[in-house]
């Protein structure tokens, strides 16, 4: 459905929970997935899960924060492969210095680290483009895919780190598809995948109990989603093969939402 037997992927963060499924969707479409994140542990993991389905996957340990590590992971890729089709800028994630707690407000926001959630979640997505998407650039040819978040489309106590950091991303795609399709024609597409709530081992027990019921946030964001449950991993994977595919080849510089209609809800 999606032709992209034989392309080319690289996922930064594809050892976390979300990014895992969008690798493993990818992969069970016939790419080839480079599996990046700073743990050997979980990135070996997940490319033998890959592996073990009739995938095929390639282990990157490095950092999206640095410069060096990424292009090592770049010229093994393309050493292996040959080239760059897709990049997945899955890595991210939160602090709890960068949160505002129930009991707290705006000034006991640490500084450090509002800064280092910025740089994870903003820089750590323009960094590796600059890298992977250089070989793209050269080809004139590929996809990227950046990943947004509810919290960049609207305001959602607490976040405020998070959520400054994903509406920068959301305009760096915007800017990127503009500049890539000047620039170097109409075969390089950018644009954002903004889920919606999904259970993942950073926000577990801020929206779960230990029994697996809803904490009084879970169920205030259950309330405000029109399909009355968090989405699943796997329910990333059908607009990230139809972004990274020539099906959505005059699709660029837009920001998908995949939320239950979270987005479109007023809350009345």
């Amino acid at each position: 459905m999606f032709n992209l037997d034989g392309k080319v992927a690289i996922i930064t963060g594809g050892n976390g929970v979300l990014g895992g499924a969008m690798a493993q969707g990818l992969a069970a479409q016939g790419v080839k997935v480079g599996i990046l994140g700073r743990s050997v542990d979980t990135v070996e993991k997940r490319v033998k899960e890959i592996e073990d389905a009739g995938g095929t996957a390639m282990s990157l340990v490095a950092d999206v924060l640095d410069k060096q590590s990424l292009e090592e992971a770049k010229d093994k890729v393309l050493k292996a492969w040959n080239k760059i089709d897709i990049l997945v800028n899955g890595a991210g994630g939160n602090m709890k210095g960068a949160t505002i707690g129930p009991d707290q407000n705006f000034f006991d926001l640490s500084l450090n680290d509002f800064s280092k959630v910025n740089d994870l979640n903003f820089k750590g997505t323009v960094l590796p483009t600059y890298v992977f998407g250089k070989p793209m650039a050269d080809a004139k040819n590929g996809s990227i895919i950046n990943i947004s978040s509810m919290a960049a489309q609207q305001a959602i106590t607490r976040v405020v780190g998070y959520s400054a950091a994903k509406a920068a991303v959301d305009n760096f795609t915007k800017w990127l598809a503009v500049e890539m399709a000047q620039k170097y024609g109409d075969g390089i597409r950018v644009n954002a995948i903004a889920p919606g709530f999904f259970i993942g081992e950073q926000n577990r027990d801020l929206l779960l109990n230990k029994d697996g019921s809803l904490t009084a946030r879970g169920e205030t964001i259950v309330s405000n989603t029109p399909m009355k449950r968090f989405g699943e991993a796997k329910e990333l994977q059908g607009v990230t093969n139809w972004l990274a595919s020539d099906s959505g080849s005059f699709v660029t510089g837009i920001v998908v939402p995949v939320d239950g209609g979270f987005s479109a809800f007023s809350g009345v």
